[in-house]
């Protein structure tokens, strides 16, 4: 850790994971319930659907706006104002009574949890080094992979033992308990040699000029991009070829919800006895890897299916901690403006795949929209292992 921090206060990767926790989380809350909900505010399901997406879109866009705020005005006071926001919002949606209420609140209610994520990984990597920086990075991610897991259980329950306005007003106690805990616990964790500089656009384009950065951040959009081609397809697969409930699909993406948060706690762990570009590259290619098998065994075996989403989890979950623990390293100035750009680009993924998903899948089914997504995520690692083999020989020519 920094020496400007005590060791104790290594108990703020789980403060912070839990406000990161908060974005995925909200995301998934009320999924459970959204015929309900269509149909006590007397609306249509394309409005009650834009009210997830609105909300995801809002978030991708406010990493570029938090980075540069976080690494010019501090970690703490952005975290404050962002729960505050989101605390705002949840109360608003609580007291929508109308389809075009909730969507303003839900955007607000993006706009402010989005600091969450930013302000996280930004925290862990001002106040960790080495092998202590990817335990904690291991940790962070496992909390943020169980907000999409939690999210649908907690608002499932609520949403069927209260009305819906309910499921929005445990999103206002949870933020005020989090919000409280940030105020009395978080200390400014910004390097004291970091000097504060205003924020130009250019600052982003500086990022993507590091071949390594850009290396890294195309790898978490192509890896998001799969990972909700899974969320979005496999449910029609398990009609189509094994005609399963609604609930029995949803035992089907328990396994891989469980691989993520199994694999983000043991990346971290793991990355202090490996080297984490070569983790990163074997990870990240069997997880492309892990694709190829899905498509091979989709429509023979419910059990193999199970198997290969199962593996894919896996790998995504042990390639986060790495991924982010090397951001830090790279970004040493701006850390908080290169989260920025990384989450971005990972949400952009989870954007993408469902649009250009439908229409691979429309055009050639499986096999046209694993193959794409399976060779886009080769050519991502191999773009990788290309960079990183650069940097090293250019860092040995610097040493000589």
């Amino acid at each position: 850790m920094t020496a400007s921090l005590p060791a104790a206060q290594r108990g703020i990767t789980l403060l912070v994971g839990v406000a990161a926790f908060l974005g995925p989380f909200t995301q998934t809350v009320y999924a459970p319930i959204l015929p309900e909900l269509g149909s006590a505010l007397s609306t249509t399901p394309f409005l009650i659907n834009l009210s997830i997406s609105i909300f995801t879109l809002v978030l991708a866009w406010m990493q570029i706006v938090y980075g540069p705020l976080v690494d010019s005005r501090g970690r703490r006071p952005i975290l404050l104002l962002g729960l505050a926001i989101y605390v705002a919002a949840s109360l608003g949606c609580f007291l929508s009574d109308s389809i075009e209420a909730l969507l303003v609140f839900r955007a607000l209610q993006a706009v402010g949890i989005a600091a969450g994520a930013v302000v996280a990984v930004t925290v862990i990597g001002d106040c960790f080094e080495g092998p202590a920086r990817g335990r904690a990075m291991g940790s962070f991610q496992m909390m943020v992979a169980l907000g999409p897991v939690l999210g649908p259980v907690a608002g499932g329950f609520v949403g069927e033992h209260f009305d819906y306005h309910h499921v929005f007003l445990l999103l206002v106690v949870v933020g005020l308990a989090v919000l409280a805990l940030v105020a009395w616990r978080l200390r400014e964790t910004r390097p004291a040699q970091v000097q504060a500089r205003a924020f130009h656009p250019r600052q982003y384009l500086d990022i993507l000029a590091d071949r390594q950065g850009l290396a890294i951040i195309l790898l978490s959009f192509v890896q998001y991009y799969a990972f909700y081609n899974y969320l979005v397809f496999m449910p029609r697969v398990l009609d189509d070829v094994y005609g399963l409930s609604a609930s029995e699909k949803g035992l089907v993406f328990l396994p891989l919800s469980l691989a993520v948060v199994l694999g983000t706690f043991s990346g971290g762990r793991i990355l202090a006895h490996w080297r984490a570009r070569p983790m990163l590259l074997a990870t990240a290619t069997l997880n492309a890897l892990s694709l190829l098998l899905f498509l091979l065994v989709a429509e023979w075996s419910l059990a193999a299916l199970v198997v290969a989403v199962t593996v894919f989890g896996l790998f995504l979950g042990l390639s986060l901690p790495v991924q982010t623990s090397l951001l830090m390293d790279l970004y040493t100035d701006n850390r908080a403006t290169a989260v920025g750009a990384y989450n971005f680009f990972r949400f952009m993924g989870m954007a993408t795949g469902p649009v250009l998903g439908s229409w691979l899948f429309d055009g050639g089914g499986l096999g046209l929209l694993y193959g794409f997504g399976a060779a886009f995520f080769l050519l991502a690692v191999a773009n990788a292992a290309l960079r990183f083999r650069t940097a090293g020989r250019k860092a040995t020519v610097v040493q000589d």
